[in-house]
Parts: structure tokens; sequence; C-alpha cells
């Protein structure tokens, strides 16, 4: 299937006098549009889920959208066998912000302009970083760690690059990590690699797992403990003073020690009980 069916790079405008007269009916809406919420990073750390289509594009004015794939679905009835077509969108800032969603409808258009609603209220915030060991330039231009996603049996796992790499991936993988501002990753993927839908699900599920990173301790993360520090220096202690019995056995224990032939150790006896003979001397029963 060619890139015109699957419709990649295709760009839909939206319609900006929606939002002169958009009337928010959600309390997040009325906050935004009072101007009480002025990033969307605000309305994640509530943990609220977004519902109106305006509050994203209020907040990221410059989000973009792509049709991944346009497929015929079809669905059987007791009457007749129902036909509609699913278009699989992706949209995102190119700036750390990527939401993918699904529309469905009898035709083309109206399953595209459902998809693009539905990618712009499952916006996530990815979190950019530099993980790659080849690189110590510590710019937001790639992955801070590998990060792996599955949908149904494909599966994906993105690894960080180096600046200069670019995007190693499929078309469909291209595409999702474009919009979400990675410039340089690794990406290895196995199982049925064919299915767009699955695919960009895989990836978009492993850059959620990003977002979860603000709470490490929930993710079971082990944290680099810092080095030791060392021990403070220790004057040497000094030497204990010798008492008075101590000094007066000392003369004489060097005097013992200066005469000749005297030894420390007492002379041991036999076991008659008659004493140990003496260096050199004969023993008694020797013969003459």
């Amino acid at each position: 299937m060619d890139n015109d069916r699957r419709g990649y790079g295709r760009r839909y405008e939206r319609d900006e006098s929606q939002l002169s007269t958009w009337d928010p009916k959600t309390k997040i809406g009325q906050q935004v549009r009072a101007g009480q919420i002025t990033s969307i990073e605000q309305i994640f750390s509530t943990g609220k889920p977004i519902k109106e289509v305006e509050v994203v594009e209020t907040l990221l004015p410059g989000i973009e959208d792509k049709v991944l794939e346009i497929a015929s679905v079809q669905r059987m009835t007791k009457n007749n066998r129902k036909q509609k077509f699913r278009a699989t969108v992706a949209v995102g800032d190119r700036n750390g912000h990527i939401g993918l969603g699904v529309g469905k409808d009898v035709e083309a258009r109206p399953a595209i302009e459902t998809g693009i609603r539905d990618a712009k209220k499952h916006v996530i915030s990815v979190n950019l970083g530099c993980g790659s060991q080849e690189c110590d330039c510590k710019a937001p231009h790639s992955l801070p760690l590998r990060l792996r996603g599955k949908c149904g049996s494909s599966e994906i796992i993105l690894k960080p690059a180096p600046r200069g790499v670019g995007i190693v991936a499929s078309e469909t993988v291209r595409v999702v990590l474009e919009l979400a501002g990675v410039k340089d990753v690794w990406t290895f993927s196995r199982g049925r690699t064919r299915d767009v839908y699955n695919m960009a699900l895989a990836t978009y599920t492993a850059l959620a797992g990003l977002y979860e990173l603000k709470n490490i301790e929930a993710m079971h993360i082990s944290v680099p403990l810092p080095p030791p520090a060392a021990a403070p220096h220790q004057p040497a202690r000094p030497a204990p003073e010798a008492s008075e019995a101590q000094q007066h056995q000392a003369p004489q224990r060097q005097a013992e020690a200066a005469q000749p032939g005297a030894t420390s150790a007492p002379k041991r006896e036999h076991e008659g009980g008659a004493p140990a003979p003496e260096a050199g001397a004969a023993p008694a029963n020797a013969p003459a």
C-alpha cells in the first residue's frame, strides 16, 4: 500500500472562527477561556481529562495533525454487512506533545475529522532528554532512557541515540516521533509491524511511559545514590604512659638480657623431676 492511500503527510486546516465563538462547558475550559490556565502542563498536573478540543487548540496553537491510515472496516449485522472508514490520526507540536486518535464514519472526511478531535483529547506530554552514552550534550533531542511499547502482537523498543543519527524507524513510527519532537532515536520492532494502527499505538504507549517518571518511587526505578563522604581525618592517639611498676621492671629486664647465657624462658624439667641438662653438657647415661 502506497503512502497516498495510507494518508501520510495529509494535513487539515482547522477553523479559527470556532475558537472565537467557543462556549466552554467544563470547568477546565472555563478557566482556559478566562486566562487562569496558560499552560497545558497545569492541566496534566491536576490529573483531570481534557473533554474539549478547544482547550488544546488554545494552549497549543502550533499543533499539527497527520493522517496515518484510512482503512475500510466492516461489521456484520442481522440485516446486512455495515462498512465504515477508520482513520488513524496523530497530532503534535514537535515540542514534547503528542496525541493519537481514531475516528470511524461512513465517509472518509467525517472519519478524519472525528479522529483529529479524538487525538487532541488524548494529548500527552513527552519528557525529552539525552540518554545516550555516546552523547554528552544534555540537550532535549532524544529520549532520556530506553522505552518499550506494545499493542497486540506489535512491539517496539525505543533507544536514545546521539546527536546527528536521526530517527531510525519505519514510516509510521517516524511520523509519530517527529510530531512528538524526537530528533534522534534508534528503534527495534517485532511482531506484525505492517499494522499501522498497532505500531502507532505501541509508539504512543512507549512515549506515555515517560510521563510517569515524575513519580520515581511508583515506577520502582533504582535511583543512583551519591558517593559516600570521606571520613574526617583523626589525629593519631598518643601512646599510653607506662605505670610505675613497669618503669621499675624495665631496667631489670635490660640487665638480665645483657648477661651472657641468660634466657628469658625458665628451664624445663624432665618427666622424672630432674632439671633439664644445660647446653653443651653430656647426658648422665652417656658412655664414658
